[in-house]
C-alpha cells in the first residue's frame, strides 16, 4: 500500500516510516511533487491536520494523511499547543530579533522561561492524525466515497528545568515522559518510537490502514 504524508518535514518522514516498516509505504510531499508550503490556519491540531490532508487530496487526487503534533503544559494552560512549533516566534520582541518558526532552541528558551520555578511540570505531548481515504460502498468496489479519519496519540510527562540530550527535535530535550528516566532528547529513536505521541496515534492509523488493505 502506497499513501502520501503531507509533509517534507525529514524527522517526521523517519520516525513514521521507521514506525509503519515495510508494511505500508510512505511518500512525501516532495516525492509527489508538491514544493508548497500548505497553510495551517487551524485553531486545534485536528483543525490543521485536516487542512493538510485536505490540500493533498484535493491538488492531488491520492489517499493521503497528515499530523499535527502540540506540547500541552498544564502551568500555562495548555500553551503552547497549537501554537508549538511557532511559540518563539510569536513572542514579542524588537524589531528585527524575533526567531523564525520552528526555532526548537528559541521555542524551549521561551518554555523554560515561562516556566520559572514553578513546580507544577505536568505536560502531554498530543499527536493528531487526520486520514483520508477512498471507502467502497459496495462489495464489488464500483462505487466509492471518500472518507476522513483522525487518530490521537498522548504522552504524559512532565518538563525538565534543562535541557537534557541532542537526539530528537522539537522540546524533546526537556520533555521527560512518565515512567522514564531520560528525555526524549536522550532516548534512541528506537525507545522514543516505542512510546511517544507520534507512535501512539500512527499505530492506529496502521492497523486501520492493514484493515483496509
Amino acid at each position: 500500500m502506497k499513501i502520501v504524508f503531507a509533509t517534507n518535514n525529514q524527522h517526521k518522514l523517519e520516525e513514521i516510516r521507521a514506525i509503519l516498516g515495510e508494511r505500508i509505504e510512505v511518500l512525501s510531499l516532495k516525492d509527489i511533487g508538491c514544493d508548497v508550503d500548505i497553510p495551517e490556519t487551524g485553531q486545534t491540531l485536528e483543525e490543521n491536520a485536516l487542512q493538510k490532508a485536505r490540500y493533498v487530496w484535493e491538488h492531488y487526487h491520492l489517499p493521503c494523511f497528515a499530523d499535527d503534533t502540540g506540547l500541552e503544559v498544564e502551568a500555562l494552560g495548555g500553551a503552547p499547543g497549537v501554537y508549538s512549533a511557532r511559540y518563539a516566534a510569536m513572542e514579542s520582541r524588537p524589531t528585527g530579533t524575533a526567531p523564525q518558526p520552528h526555532d526548537s532552541e528559541a521555542n524551549m528558551a521561551r518554555l523554560l522561561r515561562e516556566l520559572g520555578e514553578n513546580n507544577n511540570r505536568r505536560a502531554r505531548f498530543r499527536t493528531v492524525i487526520a486520514l483520508i481515504y477512498m471507502k467502497n460502498v459496495c462489495p464489488c468496489g464500483c462505487t466509492q466515497i471518500k472518507q476522513e479519519q483522525l487518530f490521537e496519540g498522548i504522552v504524559e510527562g512532565q518538563i525538565t528545568r534543562e535541557r537534557s540530550g541532542v537526539g530528537g527535535f522539537g522540546y524533546d530535550p526537556i520533555f521527560l515522559p512518565d515512567g522514564y528516566q531520560q528525555t526524549f532528547g536522550q532516548m534512541s529513536p528506537a525507545e522514543k518510537n516505542n512510546i511517544s505521541h507520534r507512535a501512539r496515534a500512527t499505530q492506529k492509523l496502521a492497523q486501520f490502514l492493514l484493515n483496509l488493505s
